[in-house]
């Protein structure tokens, strides 16, 4: 490898894994233990570490294994959240959004343009609220201090520019299309990741593979899932990020999960997309159907905000009728239908939603989830866990800042303010800085600075340059950098989360066999 190597402290592997887990457990008393490693969890281990605090964050299985892999990838300024007259929780959205777009992860965050097709089934009323949003959305970025040249401005297309930015909408009474803008990660579990390994470099021990089998306000014993050994972690202060599963851990806490669904087309079946598309969903005011180009030769179409009862899975399962619906509203704003067999993957995450109610005025359970607000929750349980539910993957940072903060005042320990809406996340820059970098720019746009060292090894091997699968832009260099540095363990880390390659089922399976090579490669390398 050349002389550019990771961000100093921040790389996560076997060795250091195995080295922290034995110090978590040796009987000293940590500060915080933070369970779970999705967005909420690894943002408040950032958030605990780089308050000067000493950290444990400990998940069952991987970074970003639950609900934050499954997003839309999208980084919303809050919208919707106007259109139910949740002002706070839209404002709160807009300025994390801005936040990071412009200080702590301008090169994972940047603008994405929508188009919403206006369509003979989009009445003209229709249109004009939603116009209306369009320029309260923009309200939301002035008031968030977003700045313009960031974000632009919505605007109103002509029939031929909507075609344009929109090749695949049907021509048939198109009356033209709405413009707008909103954020848009390049991966959402590329995000949890640069979290966890931003908190590593602040000292944070980062365990993955590590089961919390009792909580309390003192600590956990956990499970090594890898060894089967079980052990202690004691701390001062527990906080319980755990999303879905977080009311298995602590009583009192009720989870109403809603599922949102995603399908996966290959791009060339929609053609050249400059810009996502907004569809409204008919008989819906305020609800979309998105199309999501990837760049990655794959587009995302969802998605759904259905109700989930039972048990939480590991992976939760997509039902056709999900499928069924998406098609059906896909369908009626193109000049030709997506077939069933043309979905080639499909993924659905479950949003950690806070029932605060139970049942509504008339003693029956709320039947939409989608009424439920978005709004996080800070609760402490009666032995001193810390609970922190709710919210998206935009406003991760403010919940991980309100779960410290709580932490911190119930369990007396004295800490400043949190710093982190100003802390840079790994391989964040400047975007001036991140045009001159001597690397290819789908590089950049995943790694920010850090592209420079994948690209160097790739030229000081031309092996790994290769590919892992033709058709797709993930090379060896990003596998073996996801072990090397990433904390990537197995093939289901390489392909289902530190790249994308596992939401088509067909793609991972031929993948498979070179996600194994690499990790053989890196183990023989670097123990």
């Amino acid at each position: 490898m050349s002389h550019i190597e990771a961000a100093p402290g921040s790389s996560l592997g076997a060795a250091r894994r195995t080295r922290e887990l034995a110090e978590a457990t040796d009987g000293r008393v940590a500060d915080v233990l933070v369970v779970g490693l999705g967005a909420t969890g690894a943002g408040t281990a950032l958030d605990a570490a780089a308050r000067g605090l000493d950290v444990v964050a400990v998940d069952a299985h991987d970074l970003a294994f639950g609900t934050s892999r499954w997003s839309s990838k999208l980084i919303h300024g809050g919208l919707r959240y106007l259109a139910s007259a949740q002002f706070d929780v839209a404002h709160e959205s807009a300025v994390e959004r801005g936040v990071l777009m412009t200080r702590t992860a301008p090169h994972l965050v940047t603008a994405r343009p929508f188009v919403l097709p206006l369509t003979p089934l989009v009445s003209r009323a229709q249109a004009s609220l939603a116009w209306a949003g369009f320029r309260a959305g923009d309200m939301l970025r002035l008031a968030a201090r977003t700045p313009r040249q960031v974000l632009p401005a919505p605007r109103r297309l002509s029939a031929t520019e909507a075609r344009h930015l929109a090749p695949a909408v049907r021509a048939a009474g198109l009356r033209g299309g709405l413009l707008s803008w909103d954020g848009k990660v390049t991966d959402d579990a590329g995000l949890v990741t640069a979290l966890a390994r931003t908190a590593a470099g602040h000292g944070a021990r980062v365990l993955t593979r590590t089961r919390v089998l009792r909580l309390t306000g003192t600590g956990a014993v956990i499970r090594d899932e890898l060894t089967g050994e079980e052990g202690e972690i004691r701390a001062r202060a527990v906080i319980n990020a755990a999303g879905v599963w977080a009311g298995g851990l602590v009583d009192g806490i009720r989870i109403r999960p809603s599922r949102g669904t995603h399908l996966v087309l290959r791009s060339e079946r929609l053609g050249a997309l400059p810009a996502g598309l907004h569809i409204p969903i008919p008989g819906e005011t305020n609800r979309f159907v998105l199309v999501l180009p990837q760049g990655d030769g794959r587009v995302y179409v969802g998605l759904t905000d259905e109700p989930v009862d039972g048990g939480i899975p590991d992976v939760p399962e997509v039902p056709e009728t999900d499928i069924g619906f998406l098609l059906d509203v896909l369908g009626s704003a193109l000049d030709v239908p997506v077939a069933r067999d043309e979905v080639v993957g499909a993924f659905a995450g479950l949003r950690p939603l806070l029932d605060t109610s139970g049942h509504d005025d008339t003693g029956e359970t709320p039947a939409r989830t989608s009424d439920i607000s978005r709004r996080h929750a800070v609760l402490t349980s009666p032995d001193g866990v810390t609970t922190v539910v709710g919210g998206k993957l935009t406003t991760y940072r403010r919940m991980a800042q309100d779960a410290v903060d709580a932490a911190a005042e119930a369990r007396g320990l004295r800490t400043g303010p949190s710093p982190t809406a100003t802390l840079p996340l790994v391989g964040a820059a400047a975007p001036e800085r991140l045009r001159t970098l001597p690397a290819p720019g789908r590089l950049i746009r995943r790694y920010g600075t850090e592209a420079v060292a994948i690209h160097a090894l790739a030229e000081h091997d031309p092996a790994l340059a290769e590919p892992v699968l033709p058709g797709h832009p993930v090379t060896r260099a990003e596998l073996l950098w996801a072990v090397r540095h990433e904390g990537a363990l197995n093939e289901s880390d390489l392909l289902d989360r530190r790249t994308r390659i596992g939401v088509v089922p067909h793609d991972r399976d031929q993948a498979l066999a070179t996600a194994r090579e690499v990790l053989e490669e890196a183990t023989a390398v670097r123990p």
